[in-house]
């Protein structure tokens, strides 16, 4: 990153984060966090999709395809959907940690531009943990896992409880997600984001 913030400089007395014991296996498919979700969700005709899957220690790789729908100037990705493609991957690190943790702050460099058409590769990994405050950091490649770096960011994620949620999100998605008869989806609606 370039001239990044202090707040996102781990603090000397961070600790290294340590994968939850419970936590999916390297390789595994992290699947939607919520079926409505922009980022991941499959209920979102013009949404990024995007595919997440456990990595070793507390790292996690995703794809997504750079659609029409995703542009900004004509013909290349708008900037704005690849934060959020970073900010999704990153906040798949959480399910790692099996913690409910939103995004705090989330510093952003574009490096070149992202056709339509292109498949982004990403990958993040958690840096240091502090109490609640989560450090990450994430790069997007294109043309391929070891290709050009296309974007990075650097994220402070914040622990929550589960009422940040239901206090401040619409009444009718907050009990159609804690009605849902599946423990595991339900749970997992409200793993990461604000």
């Amino acid at each position: 990153m370039t001239g990044t913030s202090a707040a996102l400089t781990p603090p000397a007395d961070a600790i290294p984060p340590v994968r939850h014991p419970d936590a999916p296996a390297p390789g595994e498919l992290l699947g939607s966090h919520y079926e409505y979700c922009f980022g991941c969700g499959g209920g979102q005709s013009h949404g990024l999709h995007l595919e997440a899957r456990a990595g070793e220690g507390v790292t996690v790789t995703a794809e997504f395809t750079v659609t029409p729908d995703h542009q900004g100037a004509p013909g290349l990705a708008h900037g704005g959907v690849l934060a959020t493609a970073l900010d999704e991957t990153l906040g798949s690190l959480n399910w790692l940690l099996r913690v409910i943790a939103v995004t705090g702050r989330l510093e952003t460099d574009f490096v070149r531009p992202v056709p339509v058409g292109t498949v982004l590769h990403l990958e993040a990994a958690v840096t240091a943990v502090r109490g609640r405050k989560i450090f990450s950091t994430a790069v997007g490649r294109i043309g391929g896992p070891e290709g050009p770096v296309a974007v990075r960011a650097e994220a402070l994620f914040i622990e929550v409880k589960v009422e940040h949620f239901i206090d401040n999100g619409r009444p009718e998605e907050i009990q159609a997600a804690m009605s849902d008869p599946d423990q595991v989806r339900r749970a997992r609606a409200f793993e990461v984001n604000p």
